[in-house]
């Protein structure tokens, strides 16, 4: 792999959300986020969801880690997802977007994990027939990585674990002070049970006390 698509693959995971609580040492990527709450959105009846994005409530109020997080990670902290829609004419405004907001509160509580305690939206455009769903773009690619060494062996066979990923450079990053493993969650499994299914495994196979971190690259339907 060239530095370029290294970079390519960076900057398609977005940004680095926290999930969970602190404690858990666990971040997920804005684009797996995005894809599970994009599929939310299109199936509420009436509304074609156009940009999303999560960012932190308020980042100075965020606070510090438990352990180190991957490289331009989000602090632990409260965060908002903002979505654009468009909306049929005939369903009231105010009635589409309650709809939307809670069925994306609940996916990211549910589905992700995440602490959401905002959704702000913007109607972009009322429509006069039902909504033709664009398909976009398909999400970056996120290639599984072979399992190397007792660390990388012991993540991947942790319960809720579809493979190991590599996209911030190796799968299992080893450094003085800590040790950073990205995984891909499998279908039927919340991230956060996944996440600390890995650190246990990870601190056992590890026994020299090292924290350990977890970064979710990638949530299967």
């Amino acid at each position: 792999m060239t530095t370029a698509d290294a970079v390519r693959r960076r900057l398609g995971l977005g940004r680095l959300l926290p999930l969970g609580e602190a404690a858990d040492g666990a971040w997920l990527a804005e684009q797996a986020a995005e894809t599970v709450l994009r599929s939310v959105a299109t199936g509420v009846p009436g509304v074609a969801p156009g940009r999303l994005r999560l960012a932190l409530v308020d980042p100075d109020a965020a606070g510090p880690p438990a352990v180190p997080p991957p490289p331009s990670a989000l602090p632990p902290g409260p965060l908002r997802i903002e979505a654009d829609f468009a909306a049929v004419a005939w369903e009231p405004l105010p009635v589409a977007a309650s709809v939307l907001r809670a069925s994306l509160f609940t996916a990211a509580e549910n589905l992700l994990d995440l602490r959401v305690s905002e959704v702000d939206l913007l109607v972009t455009d009322v429509l006069d027939a039902g909504p033709e769903i664009a398909q976009g773009a398909p999400p970056p690619e996120v290639q599984p990585a072979a399992p190397k060494g007792p660390v990388g062996w012991a993540a991947s066979g942790a319960p809720g674990v579809a493979h190991l990923t590599a996209t911030l450079g190796t799968a299992v990053h080893f450094a003085p002070d800590h040790v950073r493993v990205e995984v891909a969650t499998a279908s039927g499994h919340r991230p956060l049970e996944v996440v600390r299914a890995v650190r246990e495994a990870v601190t056992a196979a590890l026994a020299d006390g090292r924290p350990v971190s977890v970064l979710v690259t990638a949530v299967e339907a």
